[in-house]
């Protein structure tokens, strides 16, 4: 993503800059039938993408994410007067607190990143609104949440799951937001049968 971890810097960042490094790192590498995977804000950027280029992508899979993506006016604070506390409020985000080296691995990309940037990018999210549009996905989506998720409750992805025709549900239990780190066997297995269903 620009400006994340050691990736150029832009001045500015909005959803459309981010869809945009999607198109060109698909066209530079001259991909076809795609399939887009996006968690969280990443679930915005694959639909933001849908909805430009419909005709580029084979599929989506949609983890943790919604149409949606309201963001609590507490986390702008912490971003701003409390970055380090933000970052260790990480373990919150897992149902079962995961072994240190996750926590301390995910703690460590997010310093990476200026806190400018993470506060962008839930501004984005916070802006991001595509409900009116969701119905007319026309392509394969797989839908994962985990059962405890806070952040985008089981709700958003019921919501999916109810306007996308063409649509997999998949709750996986016990786990939160970050449910491919909870669960990656139960995650993968999941993609991986999605995937060979397409063929």
């Amino acid at each position: 993503m620009p400006s994340h971890n050691n990736s150029d810097k832009f001045p500015e960042h909005s959803l459309e800059l981010y869809i945009d490094v999607v198109k060109k790192f698909i066209e530079n590498l001259q991909l076809k039938d795609v399939i887009l995977s996006g968690h969280s804000m990443g679930g915005a950027v694959i639909q933001g993408f849908y909805f430009m280029y419909p005709d580029d992508v084979k599929a989506l899979v949609l983890i943790g994410t919604g149409g949606r993506l309201r963001v609590k006016p507490s986390i702008f604070e912490d971003l701003k007067s409390n970055f380090q506390g933000y970052v260790n409020g990480i373990e919150s985000a897992f149902c079962i607190k995961p072994s240190n080296d996750i926590i301390e691995d995910l703690k460590k990309d997010q310093l990476k990143t200026d806190p400018y940037v993470i506060s962008e990018d839930f501004r984005i999210c916070d802006e991001f609104d595509t409900l009116d549009k969701t119905a007319s996905i026309d392509i394969p989506c797989l839908i994962i949440v985990g059962d405890t998720d806070d952040m985008t409750p089981v709700k958003y992805a019921k919501f999916f799951h109810d306007k996308i025709k063409k649509s997999e549900l998949e709750i996986i239990k016990e786990a939160k937001h970050y449910v491919m780190f909870e669960k990656p066997k139960h995650v993968n297995k999941a993609i991986e049968n999605f995937i060979r269903s397409l063929k």
